[in-house]
């Protein structure tokens, strides 16, 4: 018998608004609404919510949390010294493995949180709890903590309407609070679609009452996971299990830009360094494809030769062709160079282009 699904706080919202449901990082969590492409295309036209429940929240405060942190993560924790700042960063082990990629808030005096991805839930928070020092608290919330994605080129005016006119969006990348018609939550000016938008963060108790309002705008479309990874893709942004895992460095995966300038110390801080000397034997990149939709797993060929495999692959609806990430060696993973994908029973052709597909966003 398979392990029992959980639910989000939503999942009574997504069943009756006839919502595909699937099996994802231990949850039952929605596909689909109306289609993949018509939310795509909502998004980045106009609103599209998500609910991105699922992911894990890591709240760490205490004398000794910037310190803990520091020594953790890859990215400058300094970036973020005033409070409500946020940023990208991983977590390696010490070989530079990727144990996950998160986001940072600098929250409070002496108090971060972090969210992380839904499948390394367990093992982020163990990992951090073996490494967590005798002066610092770390607390996981995810259970009463609901998460709301709100993102388009329409996003801030549904926001601004909601929390009414003394409220001030964050800037990109911070955070701050409001009442959502008097409903209290957290508003984080970040996403994952490469648009404009907030992930709207609550008591679990008020999840429902955040989703029907945001519902109640006429412009406002539910979408699922599909559409989700439809356009993180488009935008070259990486995927934990598809792009990353604890096999590949940050230097391999194109995300040595999260390590912080000059920044020592920091678990897998010495791996990467020797990484970085030698040079990486393989990188990700992007890739267009003129005749097929690549997937996941798909072989990707040179000359003939195998030198690699599909790690993300979708059709993109803006774009309207085939993308594509794939490792493969450095010496042929230049802008311009023409793979072969095998999709099915046929060859497509591939070319390597940087990312991110769609220049142009509300962004």
């Amino acid at each position: 018998m398979g392990q029992k699904l959980e639910h989000t706080p939503l999942h009574a919202e997504h069943e009756v608004l006839g919502a595909r449901l699937v099996p994802y990082a231990g949850y039952e969590m929605p596909v689909q609404y109306s289609g993949i492409i018509d939310e795509h295309r909502a998004t980045r036209s106009s609103v599209g919510i998500f609910d991105v429940s699922h992911m894990a929240e890591f709240r760490v405060f205490g004398l000794g949390a910037f310190d803990f942190l520091q020594g953790l993560l890859t990215n400058d924790l300094h970036r973020i010294d005033d409070l409500s700042a946020a940023q990208y960063t991983l977590m390696c082990d010490e070989s530079g493995g990727i144990i996950d990629d998160l986001i940072v808030y600098h929250s409070g005096d002496l108090e971060y949180l972090i969210i992380a991805n839904a499948a390394n839930h367990e093992t982020d928070f163990e990992w951090m709890k073996s490494h967590c020092p005798t002066d610092v608290e770390l607390a996981d919330e995810s259970e009463r903590t609901a998460l709301i994605a709100v993102q388009g080129p329409n996003a801030l005016e549904v926001i601004r309407d909601l929390a009414g006119p003394e409220f001030e969006v964050p800037d990109r990348f911070h955070i701050g609070a409001a009442g959502l018609d008097g409903v209290p939550a957290l508003i984080a000016r970040t996403g994952y679609t490469g648009e404009d938008g907030v992930e709207i963060l609550c008591h679990a108790d008020n999840a429902i009452a955040i989703w029907r309002l945001l519902l109640s705008f006429e412009c406002v479309t539910p979408c699922g996971l599909g559409a989700r990874d439809t356009l993180r893709l488009e935008m070259g942004y990486h995927l934990y299990g598809n792009d990353m895992d604890r096999s590949v460095d940050p230097v391999t995966a194109g995300l040595g830009w999260t390590i912080g300038k000059d920044k020592t110390g920091f678990v897998g801080a010495e791996a990467i360094v020797r990484i970085r000397e030698v040079g990486p034997s393989r990188k990700l990149v992007g890739l267009t494809v003129e005749d097929g939709i690549p997937r996941h797993g798909c072989s990707v060929l040179h000359d003939g030769t195998e030198v690699g495999k599909v790690a993300s692959g979708t059709f993109s609806p803006t774009l309207e062709i085939g993308i594509a990430t794939a490792y493969v060696p450095v010496d042929v993973a230049t802008e311009g160079t023409e793979f072969e994908i095998a999709i099915r029973k046929k060859l497509a052709r591939a070319i390597v282009t940087r990312p991110p597909f769609v220049k142009k966003t509300s962004l």
